[in-house]
């Protein structure tokens, strides 16, 4: 009986558990750095993803005699659905979409353990944790010199476009693009997305707030 059962591979191998291990210690690494950021899916999170899609794989393996990707083509469809679940978008911007990247590379990290793809794993997690330790920093940078910051203008409305307060933006050294505009009521408004350096964005918001033509001022 006992025969049978090793036979059949009804019992976990080393490889199954060194897989398992390195699975735990690559996907815990990212977790670890997602933890540290304090974002939705931390250790714990990254961690149990890793380690289904590295048994999906080694179950898919078992199970797919005839077609080694039955249960493993899946991981990725499904994967795809707990991604979704951490993006939400919050005012102007939408988040969760590097987590939700995150989330979808420690199932591929996973996916190419249980296929014993080591190399493979061990390398794409060393690429992941480069970029998310170094990005943030190099986007810090990008920000100090070219920041994306939306405006509101209301005014009462004297038989003159804002067109004049475009020539404020590009007097204060910003790029503006110009969004939705209307009047109603006697009072005409218009939003702009411009993008600059935050010391030119201070200068042109100390300048709006001085006039006093200026009903309502969003920025």
């Amino acid at each position: 009986m006992t025969e049978n059962l090793i036979e059949t591979e009804h019992f976990i191998t080393q490889s199954e558990i060194n897989k398992l291990l390195l699975t735990i210690l690559l996907c815990g690494l990212i977790g670890a750095e997602r933890e540290y950021r304090s974002k939705s899916a931390g250790l714990k999170t990254m961690i149990m993803i890793g380690l289904g899609s590295t048994l999906f794989t080694i179950l898919s393996v078992k199970i797919g005699v005839n077609s080694h990707d039955r249960i493993a083509s899946n991981i990725v469809t499904g994967i795809g659905f707990l991604g979704a679940g951490v993006i939400f978008k919050e005012e102007n911007r939408v988040k969760g979409l590097t987590t939700a990247c995150v989330i979808w590379i420690v199932a591929a990290i996973g996916m190419a353990v249980g296929s014993g793809f080591y190399e493979q794993g061990i390398g794409v997690t060393g690429a992941v944790l480069l970029a998310l330790f170094t990005f943030p920093y190099l986007e810090e940078l990008g920000d100090r010199r070219f920041t994306k910051r939306v405006y509101r203008i209301a005014k009462k409305y004297e038989n003159e476009s804002l067109d004049t307060y475009e020539e404020y933006f590009r007097l204060h050294k910003l790029k503006p693009t110009r969004g939705k505009q209307e009047l109603a009521n006697g009072v005409i408004s218009g939003t702009w997305a411009a993008t600059g350096r935050p010391t030119n964005h201070k200068k042109f918001v100390e300048q709006m707030l001085r006039d006093e033509a200026i009903l309502e001022f969003e920025f």
